[in-house]
Formats: structure tokens, sequence, C-alpha cells
């Protein structure tokens, strides 16, 4: 992603679907697709899943294997497709109304009781029942992008009942110049994906911690607003969200469009940068800046970059003889995550490729997919034992369009993928632009498709990560629509306008649902009572410019940048 966010440079069409909408009781319908989509291999003759292929390595390496990690002894979801319906829309095209298909998963419940243990072991590599919890038991906080490896924890509350600006920060507007694709322009505020995470330290002090288009990593005190620590000043803007060590260990990982990652100690007198790695573009294509959020799970840290690769480190934190905290990062998988039949497939046109979504983890895989749309699915314990990244590939699908949003994983491993369209291929036409997938399907992985369709120049489709309900996904389009889908059938249930442009992800609290439209307005929903029908509360004006950036929620706080040059602290109002 490289463009700025405008309102005046987004399209303002109302349309969700493309022309054959239909409405029950004032609800939008959405209106699947029948399609058998095509894998993206690594080559044209490979699978799309590791196959017979390594069944005997596997074999021998699961022996090697079972000391390091304990496994999972649950069966992989099992999928029922559930023929359609067809009838040609306005256009001629083949859609079906209701769904594609129907998912039927088994699963083996894990039945727990006072004074029992489960039946099944957790998976040493992000076990189910963490989906929608905070990540760890060693730090509480808001530690990384969405909070916790399957991108589906957004804080605590309570939420502010009648809402008001607590503080602001700085005193002046955090602005610099930044060049990008040769294109010089002054950057103001946090951007997209831009969410602080949050910790509570050991000596009772909340931190807040953030990049922004100064260039800098910044630390406040939550609760006041007043700097902890001086910032770390970085040779570009940072776009993304900084990630917490979420095992105790003082450090925060970040990167910034200078073109390095890097680790910062927390354990000094003032911050210090104890490690960097540059993205460099000659190893890849695009552009150069780390985007993402690190991921970090059991010493390994999993990150993508701008250059189209994608990156696995194992940490190897520790504390030197004098107490401090140290990390002495081992480069495990360097993957270049397109290939000539994906460029070939996308066109000339925009030949972007980068990585900028934050990984998702479930179970002992790795998902995360690049601009130019593909999908992909590595399997952890292969890359430990030093497979090479295409051999590790459990995974690989391609959507048809650029996806910076962040995968969203459910309780069952399915994955909702968040697509945007302005490419305009046919493929993004097929599939739709918010798709829920089945990775264990080896067949046909695909079970439902939302569309968010515009014709060119306009963009559709959606850069802001869904928030995962009980039942029901939630999602902001480009086009300027907060929407619930149900997560089974991809019935779009209830829909409500934000204004056009709008990128920030929706957060999931309480019973409530806090989302941010890039016009400024901030929108509180309660949802405690039917999911399908949220009902809003109130509506907050922040700041004076575009919102980009996604809350956080913490101990009835919501902390949120604005285009306009500030960082703002929203609480109860005389509270």
């Amino acid at each position: 992603m490289t463009q700025q966010n405008s309102a005046t440079a987004m399209e303002t069409a109302t349309g969700r679907l493309p022309t054959a909408d239909s409405r029950d009781n004032g609800r939008l319908i959405s209106l699947g697709r029948s399609y058998t989509p095509h894998p993206m291999p690594s080559d044209p003759n490979r699978p799309i899943v590791v196959g017979a292929s390594l069944a005997g390595t596997l074999v021998v390496m699961s022996l090697v294997l079972f000391w390091l990690l304990a496994p999972s002894n649950e069966a992989p979801a099992a999928t029922l497709a559930v023929g359609s319906t067809f009838a040609p829309n306005d256009n001629g095209a083949t859609v079906t109304t209701g769904t594609t298909r129907v998912s039927t998963t088994v699963v083996e419940p894990s039945t727990t009781t006072e004074g029992t243990t489960p039946d099944q072991p957790l998976h040493a590599w992000v076990d189910r029942s963490t989906v929608g919890e905070p990540w760890g038991s060693v730090v509480e906080g808001l530690l990384t992008f969405r909070g916790n490896p399957t991108n589906t924890y957004y804080g605590t509350g309570p939420i502010p009942i009648t809402p008001e600006i607590k503080w602001t920060y700085p005193d002046s507007p955090m602005c610099s110049a930044s060049t990008d694709l040769g294109v010089t322009s002054t950057w103001c505020g946090n951007g997209w994906t831009g969410q602080p995470v949050i910790w509570e330290r050991p000596d009772g002090i909340t931190e807040l911690i953030f990049g922004a288009y100064d260039r800098r990593l910044h630390f406040l005190d939550a609760e006041s607003g007043r700097p902890t620590r001086s910032p770390i000043l970085t040779g570009d803007i940072i776009k993304g969200t900084p990630t917490i060590d979420p095992d105790g260990y003082p450090l925060v990982y970040f990167g910034s469009r200078d073109n390095l990652l890097r680790i910062v100690a927390l354990d000094r007198t003032e911050p210090v940068v104890i490690w960097e790695v540059e993205a460099k573009i000659s190893e890849g294509r695009w552009n150069d800046d780390w985007d993402a959020s690190p991921r970090i799970v059991n010493d390994i840290m999993f990150e993508g970059a701008e250059n189209g690769l994608f990156h696995i480190f194992r940490l190897n934190r520790n504390y030197d003889e004098l107490g401090l905290v140290t990390v002495d990062p081992e480069l495990l998988l360097k993957m270049v995550t397109y290939n000539e039949r994906l460029l070939n497939d996308i066109g000339p046109g925009y030949p972007a490729v980068s990585v900028e979504n934050t990984a998702a983890i479930f179970e002992g895989r790795v998902y995360f997919a690049n601009s130019a749309g593909r999908v992909i699915g590595l399997d952890i314990e292969l890359v430990l034992a030093g497979v090479p990244a295409e051999e590790a590939i459990v995974f690989d699908y391609w959507v048809g369009d650029d996806v910076d949003a962040s995968i969203v994983i459910d309780e069952e491993g399915m994955l909702y993928v968040s697509v945007e369209y302005e490419r305009y291929l046919d493929r993004a036409k097929e599939l739709g632009q918010l798709i829920k997938l089945d990775p264990y399907n080896e067949t046909d992985p695909y079970l439902w498709g939302m569309y968010s369709l515009t014709e060119p120049p306009a963009k559709g489709g959606l850069w802001s990560t869904p928030a995962l309900g009980k039942e029901v996904l939630y999602a902001v389009t480009n086009k300027g629509f907060l929407i619930a889908v149900d997560r089974e059938t991809g019935e779009e249930v209830w829909v409500f306008e934000i204004g056009a442009g709008s990128w920030s992800s929706p957060a999931i609290v309480a019973g409530h649902l806090i989302v941010a439209g890039n016009n400024g307005l901030v929108h509180d929903f309660f949802i405690g009572g039917d999911e399908r029908t949220p009902d809003l509360q109130w509506t907050f004006q922040v700041g004076n410019g575009h919102i980009e950036s996604t809350p956080a929620v913490w101990n009835g706080m919501i902390y949120l940048g604005n285009r306009d040059g500030f960082m703002y602290a929203i609480g109860e109002q005389n509270g």
C-alpha cells in the first residue's frame, strides 16, 4: 500500500454487490457466486498442498520433532460441499442466491469441567482455544495488531457511555516528508494500520506505544498522555503496528519505511535499538517498507516485507551478565512469495507483490498473503526442521487482487480474507472481496464470497481487517459500509454507512462494536443482545482529519490516531 487515503480520492457509490441486490426486511442479502477456483501453485505442475511426495519425509521428521513441540491430536476440519441454484444477473454473469457452499465442520469437542483436564492437549503453535483471547499469560495488554496470532482479540472494556476527549498528543502535529515510489509528500499523524499497543508495566504504569508519521516510535502514559520514555527516531514514517514481547522480555518490535525492521530493548535508561535488518528491494520487487506487525510465538518472529519476501527468525532471546535483555536473531526462512505465473496473472498495470498484512497462526500453520493476492500457508514445524519454503507450503490459493488486510482465523481454522478491488480482474469478480476459505480442503477451499465491486478508476474491496463475532463477521468496505456477515452462510445481515475510503478495522469489546470512519467519526454499537442487529449507542467526532488507523480499546479508554497529526484518548465524560 503506497497511496495516501482521501475521501475525495475514493468512490462515493452506495452499491455493495454487482447489481443483483436483493433485500429482506431492509437488510441487504449477499449474492454468492458459483465457482471452482484454481490454486496458485509454485509452478504449473505443483499441487496446492504438500502431498504424497512428502509423506515419507514427514514420517521420519515427526520422530525428530516430537520432543520439540507438542503435536495436536485433532483431525482437520471436514467440509461438505452443497450444490447451488443458478440465475443470471443483470450483467449476464452467473450468480447464486445465498452462498456457494455450506460448511459442515466435524470437530471432536474437548470438554472441560471444574477439576478435570481437557481431553486434547493444547497445540504448541496457537491452539484453537486462544481464538478471541489475549495472547499469553505473562504480559497483560493489547500487545500486537488485533491482539493475538489469529487476529481476533481487540482489548478490554468498559466502553464509555458518554465519550469525551481525555487528552491529545502531542502539542503540535506529528508530520514529516516521505518519498514513496519517487513521489515526495507530507504525511501527518497515524495511518493504516496504526493501531497503538498497550501493556501493564510491572511498575503500575499503563503504557501506550505507537509509531507515527513523524518517523518516531512513541511511548506514553496511557492515563495522562505524557511521554514515559524518549521516542525512537527512524529515517522515515512508521505505518504499521508495533508488537510488545508477549513472553515478558522487555522488548518491542517494529518496522519503518526507512527499510529497517527493529528490536528495541526497554530495560535500559532509555529505549535502545539492539537489532535491525534491512528489506532490500534488490532481493525482491516493488518496495522496501515493513508495514506488518511482527508476530512473536515461541521465540519465533514471523514478518513480511513490501519487497515481496516473507521472513521467519528465531530470536534467541536471553539476558547478559548484567541482567540486560539480548537477542541474537537467526534467519530460518526468507521466502519469495511470487513467481512468473502470478506476475503474468496480475499483469503489468499494478505489479505490487508486497506482504503488508500481519501473519496469522493456527495450530502449526502460519498464513499470510501478498499484494498480488496469493494466500500462503506454511507448516511451521517443517520450516524449523530446515525444509525449503516451497516444500513447507500446505496451502496456496490465489484470490485475484491485493490483500493488505490481515487474515482472520476462527475456532475451526477457517480463513476470512479481505481483498481489495483495484486490478478489476475476472478472478476477483468471480470470488468476491470478502472470502471464507477452508485451508484443509485440498479439492476446493472456497466456501463463500461477498462482493464490493466498482467501475474503474474507483477502488472497491476491503483494506480493513474484519472483527470476528460469535455468529457474524464485521467488516468495513472501502466504499464506506460497515457490514455484518453470517459466518456460516456468507449472508450480509446488516449494513451501516460510515463514509467512503474507510480503512480502520472494527473492534469488538465488552459486548460493543467500535468502528471509525474515514470522515473522523467514531461509532459505538451495542451487540450484546443480537450480533445481527447492532444498536447504535453514540457517534463521536475525533479530530479534524481522516481516520485510517485502528483503535485500541483498553480499560474504559479508546486510543486512536488521526491524519490531522494527533493521537487521541477517548474516555467517559467526567470520569
